[in-house]
Protein backbone atom coordinates (compact mmCIF):
# COMPACT_ATOMS: atom_id res chain seq x y z
CA UNK A 1 0.00 0.00 0.00
CA UNK A 2 1.20 3.22 -0.88
CA UNK A 3 1.45 5.90 1.90
CA UNK A 4 0.75 9.38 0.66
CA UNK A 5 2.00 12.44 2.49
CA UNK A 6 0.62 16.00 2.49
CA UNK A 7 3.47 18.51 1.72
CA UNK A 8 4.30 20.82 4.90
CA UNK A 9 4.06 23.94 2.51
CA UNK A 10 0.71 23.18 1.02
CA UNK A 11 -2.69 25.44 1.72
CA UNK A 12 0.09 28.01 3.09
CA UNK A 13 -1.56 31.15 3.47
CA UNK A 14 -5.35 30.08 3.21
CA UNK A 15 -4.77 28.35 -0.73
CA UNK A 16 -6.51 25.30 -1.33
CA UNK A 17 -2.81 24.36 -3.09
CA UNK A 18 -2.27 20.56 -1.72
CA UNK A 19 0.81 18.80 -2.97
CA UNK A 20 0.86 14.72 -1.79
CA UNK A 21 4.19 13.13 -1.74
CA UNK A 22 4.85 9.26 -1.67
CA UNK A 23 8.15 7.16 -2.01
CA UNK A 24 7.11 4.76 -4.49
CA UNK A 25 9.60 1.53 -5.90
CA UNK A 26 10.20 3.37 -8.84
CA UNK A 27 10.56 6.94 -7.49
CA UNK A 28 8.92 9.73 -5.06
CA UNK A 29 5.20 9.97 -6.69
CA UNK A 30 3.58 13.52 -6.34
CA UNK A 31 -0.62 14.12 -6.93
CA UNK A 32 -2.90 16.78 -6.37
CA UNK A 33 -5.00 15.87 -2.89
CA UNK A 34 -7.84 17.58 -4.32
CA UNK A 35 -8.08 14.70 -7.30
CA UNK A 36 -6.07 11.75 -5.98
CA UNK A 37 -7.75 9.53 -8.59
CA UNK A 38 -6.55 11.43 -11.27
CA UNK A 39 -3.36 10.09 -11.01
CA UNK A 40 0.61 10.98 -10.09
CA UNK A 41 3.93 12.12 -11.68
CA UNK A 42 6.59 10.13 -10.95
CA UNK A 43 9.98 11.26 -10.45
CA UNK A 44 13.46 10.10 -9.74
CA UNK A 45 15.22 10.72 -6.63
CA UNK A 46 17.84 13.39 -8.62
CA UNK A 47 14.77 14.59 -10.92
CA UNK A 48 12.44 15.44 -7.19
CA UNK A 49 15.89 16.94 -5.71
CA UNK A 50 16.50 19.23 -8.52
CA UNK A 51 12.62 20.26 -8.80
CA UNK A 52 12.29 21.07 -5.22
CA UNK A 53 15.66 23.20 -5.57
CA UNK A 54 14.10 24.90 -8.27
CA UNK A 55 10.43 25.75 -6.17
CA UNK A 56 13.07 27.02 -3.00
CA UNK A 57 14.74 29.48 -5.68
CA UNK A 58 11.45 30.54 -7.30
CA UNK A 59 11.85 29.59 -10.84
CA UNK A 60 9.14 27.69 -11.93
CA UNK A 61 6.86 29.55 -14.65
CA UNK A 62 3.31 30.72 -13.13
Amino acid sequence: MTTWRKSSYSGAGGTDNCVELARLPTGIGARDSKVPGAGHLTLTPEAFTALLAQVKRDELPR
